[in-house]
């Protein structure tokens, strides 16, 4: 996507630790025009598969899942990062470590969101080392229902999560692929 590369360009910029922030249009700040553009795009690319619900991760993954939905009039489910007294206690669990926090949790979404045989659809932000789509990938298999596919709005093409996941046979669809943030510079796939 073009116009998605221009934004990353001139709005993103690369920090140390192959991090790229993009928090002026994608995970802070939202452009709501980009993000339709963006859920438009995805539902292109899925449109041909059955999707009962959109699964995504707490909290960035929330705003692209919730306009993708729209195109696909299906439901979103988000995997909640922390524990509450707002949570139901039966629930489907992942584990995530998270590369910019350095630490491990535990990702939730309640049984009564989720149902065996149910085709599920994740989408998020980032993809990286997987981790996060790991986790989801986790609360799909102990809810019994059917990941069609994975969608990520930008993946770091030099790590290893899209080559592991295209590798297990999943379907996995990304807008667009970083091949190197190498001297605070992005390079496009």
């Amino acid at each position: 996507m073009d116009l998605l590369k221009e934004k990353i360009l001139s709005e993103g910029h690369v920090r140390d630790g192959n991090i790229l922030k993009v928090d002026r249009f994608l995970n802070h700040q939202l452009d709501i025009q980009l993000l339709n553009q963006l859920g438009t795009e995805f539902h292109r690319r899925f449109s041909h598969l059955p999707v009962d619900k959109i699964l995504t991760a707490e909290v960035s993954g929330i705003a692209i899942a919730a306009i993708a939905a729209q195109y696909f009039n299906v439901p979103v489910v988000f995997a909640k990062k922390l524990e509450s007294k707002n949570l139901d206690p039966d629930t489907y669990e992942g584990e995530v470590y998270s590369y910019t926090k350095e630490k491990t949790y535990k990702i939730r979404v309640s049984k009564q969101y989720m149902s065996p045989g149910e085709n599920i659809l994740i989408l998020d932000d980032f993809l990286a080392n997987g981790e996060a789509m790991k986790g989801l990938m986790e609360i799909i298999e102990g809810a019994k229902a059917h990941l069609v596919g994975a969608g990520v709005v930008i993946e770091k093409g030099f790590q290893p999560g899209g080559a592991e996941l295209r590798a297990k046979g999943i379907l996995l669809e990304s807008l667009v692929i970083i091949d190197s943030l190498a001297n605070n510079e992005i390079t496009f796939r």
